[in-house]
């Protein structure tokens, strides 16, 4: 069932992309993260332009955010004071990540910094994740204990000014440092179409030492209103958004993640981690393998 993109100006199988969305989505599910950090490498790898792909996929992650944030929301697991900061902190980062994004389209080089921030960020996290993966494997294996991280400020944290308290995360540190990691998610999420869940979930528990009730909550509505911005901020400067290709992966990503939450409830917590990073390692190696790979032909010529 071809399909035409208009933005992306050419056509493709509706099914193949219902299909990424349905595997973004049942890793969203099965592993609580957006799946826009893995949306994004697939439909490059599929040809649509990295552009568009970035683009699109911010959208669908903001649809994809919508519910979870309700969830959330029912349960009283959102931080507003903490959210609001974060908030802040990703539209300034979107307004920067669109004058990174317009700079190095001057300079014909979006593609090639969009797949290198792809191999170093998912290869990076990606180690980080199986190597703390492994070793909850193989202490479970020798039947040893597994060390709990000790809830606390990073000291550049706790040495920042200004402090505010942030009653629900129990915290009672400098905004700066959520206005940084917001800002920092921001030009993420413009430059990469992610929603960027897995950079601030970490970052709030392990160097804010943030409650791990509010985190997720937090997270995904901070995700919510930066993806709304980032696509807005698309819309607005490289018209990148392609509509017909963010409906496909919507509506295959809500399915898909019905799918992965059953799953997730029947797999070892460790295993789904290491699962995770070894696909996360995985897409690495192959945008590392696609910014370095010379073709026999470096112009072709084919009909579109």
């Amino acid at each position: 069932m071809d399909v035409y993109l208009p933005i992306a100006n050419l056509s493709v199988n509706g099914l193949v992309i219902v299909a990424l969305g349905a595997l973004t989505g049942i890793l969203s599910g099965m592993f609580g993260v957006g799946g826009g950090f893995l949306t994004t490498p697939l439909m490059i790898f599929y040809g649509i332009p990295p552009t568009v792909a970035a683009a699109s996929a911010a959208s669908q992650v903001t649809g994809a955010s919508v519910s979870g944030v309700f969830a959330h929301t029912r349960r009283g697991g959102v931080d507003y004071l903490m959210g609001a900061v974060l908030v802040a902190g990703g539209v300034i980062g979107t307004g920067l990540g669109a004058l990174l994004l317009g700079l190095f389209n001057a300079l014909g080089q979006t593609d090639t910094v969009i797949s290198l921030l792809y191999v170093i960020l998912l290869g990076s996290i990606g180690w980080v994740m199986a190597r703390e993966a492994w070793q909850s494997l193989r202490a479970k294996r020798l039947g040893q204990p597994v060390a709990a991280r000790k809830r606390r400020h990073h000291p550049l944290v706790a040495n920042l000014p200004m402090r505010w308290r942030f009653y629900k995360s129990g915290l009672y540190i400098s905004p700066l440092a959520p206005l940084i990691l917001g800002m920092t998610t921001g030009i993420l999420t413009m430059l990469m179409g992610i929603g960027g869940g897995f950079v601030l979930v970490p970052v709030m528990l392990y160097i804010f030492g943030m409650s791990a009730g509010v985190v997720v909550g937090t997270s995904l509505f901070q995700i919510l209103f930066v993806t709304i911005a980032s696509t807005m901020m698309h819309a607005l400067t490289t018209r990148a958004v392609d509509i017909v290709l963010s409906a496909m992966l919507l509506v295959g990503s809500v399915s898909g993640a019905q799918l992965g939450a059953y799953l997730a409830q029947r797999v070892p917590a460790e295993k789904l981690r290491m699962a995770l990073a070894v696909i996360v390692l995985l897409v690495a190696v192959r945008m590392a393998i696609g910014l370095t790979y010379r073709p026999d032909e470096i112009y072709s010529v084919a009909p579109l």
